[in-house]
């Protein structure tokens, strides 16, 4: 059993694995129902009954995870539900406005419908949050990047959700890129001697080191670094690590982490730093407040 191809399609233009999220959606179904039913609706409501479901922002917000609701529908309606979506993903919309509205059998529908708004309120709480983050530096140069602090299972549409608020996403995996971190030096005898060793064992790929000091950072740029993550460090010193590294002549960018919130992002990012790296995009996220509304089928 597979997603149909336009819904595969979808997801593979959003950047996603169709096969992972099927996997996802059938796991996620199958937590739901435990390998029985939903008895509420098997119950009360009739095997032919349709309707139509609209999914409804309650709050403002953007939009981030259509194609998974798409997905949920399909795996509990057997591909039978007809899909209307007036809106897509990165969408700013207000409170009241229809994302999606699914029209089939009842008791499909409502099997589906809290994992579907578990995914989609999920996914578009990041992309809201990240907005917000994205409109904090808006007239600087400075791009908001995402962490790997995110939910075990939902990299990849945590990441996707991120993009379609406006933000860039870091490594995928520790496979992706190196990140020589504080432990690294300690363990490795310093920033030079760690990075050496990260170039030398995988010299196909770009390596960050994170940096403490200013010192820290004349050595990672002086040893060849692309990137240098700037942890913890207020504007001030962080203006004293950009002008290092024009005057140097390098081309490494830097990434300011640590202490960042939405109250001081203007300021880090007026620095001159080329990324913000906020992990609270995908692990302090709040859901955006989406429910699902039945009318009769023959209303839509």
């Amino acid at each position: 059993m597979s997603l149909p191809d336009p819904l595969s399609a979808r997801l593979l233009d959003a950047g996603l694995d169709p096969v992972a999220v099927e996997r996802l959606v059938l796991a996620a179904l199958d937590e739901d129902l435990d390998g029985g039913v939903d008895v509420t609706s098997v119950a009360s409501i009739p095997f032919e009954h349709e309707s139509t479901a609209d999914f409804v922002a309650r709050a403002p917000g953007v939009v981030a995870g259509l194609p998974l609701v798409a997905a949920v529908l399909w795996a509990t309606t057997d591909d039978a539900v007809e899909i209307e979506q007036p809106v897509v993903d990165g969408m700013r919309v207000d409170a009241g406005t229809v994302l999606l509205s699914a029209t089939g059998a009842t008791r499909a529908i409502l099997t589906g419908e809290r994992t579907a708004l578990n995914l989609l309120g999920h996914l578009s709480g990041i992309a809201t949050l990240t907005r917000a983050w994205v409109d904090a530096v808006a007239g600087t140069a400075a791009k908001i990047r995402d962490t790997r602090k995110t939910t075990p299972g939902l990299r990849a549409l945590e990441k996707y959700a991120v993009r379609c608020g406006g933000g860039e996403n870091h490594r995928m995996s520790l496979s992706d890129a190196a990140l020589v971190k504080d432990n690294h030096v300690q363990a490795a005898g310093g920033v030079t001697a760690a990075f050496a060793a990260v170039r030398a064992n995988f010299p196909q790929l770009p390596v960050e080191v994170e940096c403490d000091t200013i010192d820290q950072v004349r050595e990672a740029v002086g040893a060849g670094a692309q990137l240098v993550l700037l942890d913890n460090m207020p504007p001030p010193k962080l203006r004293a690590a950009v002008e290092l590294v024009r005057s140097s002549g390098s081309r490494c960018k830097l990434e300011a982490s640590g202490g960042l919130s939405l109250a001081n992002a203007a300021a880090v990012a007026s620095t001159g730093v080329d990324y913000l790296s906020v992990g609270a995009l995908t692990h302090s996220a709040p859901v955006l407040d989406i429910g699902v509304d039945l009318r009769a089928a023959e209303e839509a």
